[in-house]
């Protein structure tokens, strides 16, 4: 199935080069939401950076559908959302949070079900 992105491969501008590959959800790529929460796992291949980008009110029905998700550069990302640009070296583990003043903020650590 094709994903109708939100930004082309011409809009995609070098904001943060060389972070490797992360996880994002459709909400950010396909719907141009924000991102709302943001989560590093520990990386365990050297292209990967660790992170996962959702925008946050993603059900677990929804991040269950592996077709509502996809693996992307870090820097795509960056694009969608200069606002994680500031947070992308934050050792793993850690997570990130959109508060009511729409800044992202520190949350509590939440690791992955077995």
């Amino acid at each position: 199935m094709s994903k109708n992105f939100a930004l082309s491969a011409q809009d995609i501008r070098p904001l943060a080069e060389g972070h490797g590959g992360c996880i994002a959800t459709d909400m950010i790529t396909v719907q141009a939401k924000a991102v709302g929460y943001m989560v590093r796992e520990t990386p365990v291949q050297a292209e990967d950076s660790g992170w996962c980008f959702m925008a946050g009110d993603e059900t677990q029905e929804y991040m269950d559908d592996a077709s509502h998700h996809g693996i992307y550069d870090v820097n795509t990302i960056a694009n969608y959302c200069p606002d994680i640009i500031a947070l992308l070296d934050t050792a793993a583990p850690c997570a990130f949070e959109r508060n009511a003043s729409g800044q992202l903020v520190p949350a509590p650590y939440q690791p992955p079900p077995d």
